[in-house]
């Protein structure tokens, strides 16, 4: 307890039982509401496994390739090739050689691995090998496309939307 004086006359106060009023801070108050908003645009820009489907751009070859549903899975075809490679003459299969680029499934059965992600087989057209691959959707006009040998060597290529 405190003696103050006021206006001529003596009070006696006690601080311990006087509280003031406790203000909303405003700082904290600012930093709710703009994680809330984070949070909900997040969700709402969330990549989703389907959001794979459509034609990407091959940074490598230049060429298109369309990512498709298929027997309830993801499947993969080039639709426009630019680098001269015409058919398929580097599979090792003498039947397969004369494939057409243009129609050339590369990935096919791929199933859902995670929220947006899908594997499967992949067909390499540089080397005519198959491997094990994974599609990751990164954004909705990015994908990255692992394909791996002993899931030790692997090599990733990151396509753009065309359409």
């Amino acid at each position: 307890m405190r003696w103050r004086q006021r206006r001529g006359s003596a009070i006696l106060t006690d601080y311990r039982l006087r509280k003031a009023p406790k203000e909303p801070n405003k700082k904290r108050t600012g930093y709710v509401i703009a994680a809330g908003t984070l949070l909900l645009c997040s969700m709402a820009y969330a990549q989703t496994a389907e959001d794979a489907f459509g034609v990407w751009l091959n940074p490598e070859n230049k060429s298109h390739t369309e990512f498709y549903s298929c027997g309830g899975g993801l499947c993969a075809k080039i639709v426009k090739n630019v680098d001269g490679q015409n058919t398929d003459d580097k599979n090792p299969d003498a039947a397969k050689k004369n494939r057409p680029i243009v129609g050339l499934v590369i990935m096919q059965g791929a199933k859902k691995s995670g929220p947006n992600k899908w594997s499967g087989t992949l067909y390499n057209r540089a080397d005519g090998k198959s491997y094990s691959g994974t599609l990751t959707v990164k954004s909705k006009t990015a994908v990255e496309l692992s394909g791996c040998v002993a899931a030790v060597f692997c090599k990733t290529t990151a396509f753009t939307r065309v359409k």
